[in-house]
């Protein structure tokens, strides 16, 4: 093991993969209960009639988690609001978030053109979550602290060696080197993050690839799953398993971790999404009953599609004219189903069922 100065820059960080026993006993273990919780959430999306349908839903909120992992805080209510209403977003958090959204976004699309997870990749979405022309960090001086201001990390300094370690990596991941795919993806994202390649967005950035990253391993088609969520719950420990890496070569308990977030999300993704199908079930069901010349199959999908709508979405679904879609969403409102809200001159319809589903823990 190479030996470690949280105040000297990290540039003998060591290139994957590790020298140590990434493959022990509770590591295999662990991968297998995981593996199998990760399939049938992917099942489950899979079989969706729209499997498409939550997407925006799904990548809201966690992009929303992501960054609130960096203390970037903003709410459900002015999120969803904020991407319906026709106005320009005001709150810097909020701002952030949908760029991580947008960013995720642009890294799913570009695996379909190229399916390999690149430097040049991982640039294009920092600058889209920063909004910026941000690159390989080149100016020294870049420590990781506490807010009492004692350094516990100092990343690998220099434009050279930095893209060194960025091609390591690249190979790494992209190369098949018959390491379990979920094991693989630990060790990906403890990397990216020891190497810190941006001056800003590196957290988020690395939480993209992971996302990217089941995708690209065919683990999970559709990658709607809320890996921040468990991040938030366990910050401390996150921080801690990573330092334990760097500063104890203590890879077993970081990969465990790893492996426990793929778990736990993937089943409480997987029961976030029954309770939002069979709510949208039940939902259709009672406007077909109450409402009959309302409802319809596509109607029922945009309520469901995010919490907030407008009458502009109905009319871009088909769903009728302006007059005609106008007086649906009166209707539903008075039926209980929507609640109206002004937002600047606009009238937004939230689906409050869903806001409640999307707001449990």
């Amino acid at each position: 093991m190479n030996s470690f100065d949280r105040k000297i820059p990290y540039n003998d960080l060591p290139l994957l993969p590790p020298g140590a026993d990434i493959e022990t006993k509770n590591i295999l273990r662990k991968t297998i209960s995981a593996g199998r919780a990760l399939a049938q959430l992917n099942g489950a999306l899979q079989n969706l009639p729209n499997p498409t349908l939550f997407l925006d839903t799904i990548y809201l909120q966690e992009a929303k988690a992501s960054s609130e992992v960096e203390n970037i805080i903003t709410t459900n209510d002015e999120l969803y609001k904020s991407l319906v209403a026709d106005r320009k977003i005001e709150n810097p958090a909020t701002k952030e978030v949908l760029s991580y959204k947008e960013a995720l976004w642009l890294g799913l699309e570009e695996l379909k053109t190229k399916p390999f997870i690149t430097t040049n990749l991982c640039v294009k979405i920092v600058q889209c979550i920063k909004q910026n022309s941000a690159s390989i960090r080149v100016t020294p001086g870049t420590t990781l602290s506490t807010p009492q201001g004692e350094v516990i990390y100092t990343p690998p300094s220099g434009e050279s060696v930095i893209c060194e370690k960025l091609a390591n990596l690249e190979k790494f991941i992209n190369e098949d080197n018959g390491i379990d795919p979920l094991i693989k993806m630990a060790l990906m994202h403890y990397q990216f993050e020891a190497i810190h390649p941006f001056a800003d967005g590196n957290g988020r950035t690395g939480r993209i690839l992971l996302l990217l990253y089941l995708k690209l391993s065919g683990l999970l088609d559709i990658p709607a799953i809320y890996l921040s969520e468990y991040v938030i719950k366990n910050k401390t420990a996150y921080y801690q398993k990573l330092r334990s890496v760097t500063e104890k070569d203590d890879w077993e308990n970081y990969i465990l971790y790893i492996l426990d977030m793929i778990e736990e999300t993937s089943t409480s993704g997987l029961e976030r999404l029954t309770k939002i199908t069979a709510t949208m079930e039940k939902t259709a069901e009672e406007i077909k009953m109450k409402l009959p010349k309302v409802y319809s199959k596509d109607l029922i999908e945009i309520l469901f599609r995010l919490p907030y709508t407008k009458r502009q979405h109905l009319i871009d679904e088909n769903i009728g004219n302006a007059k005609t879609v106008g007086n649906y969403l009166i209707a539903l409102e008075e039926n209980g189903f929507l609640k109206s809200v002004k937002v600047g001159k606009e009238k937004l319809y939230l689906n409050q069922r869903l806001l409640e589903i999307l707001e449990s823990k």
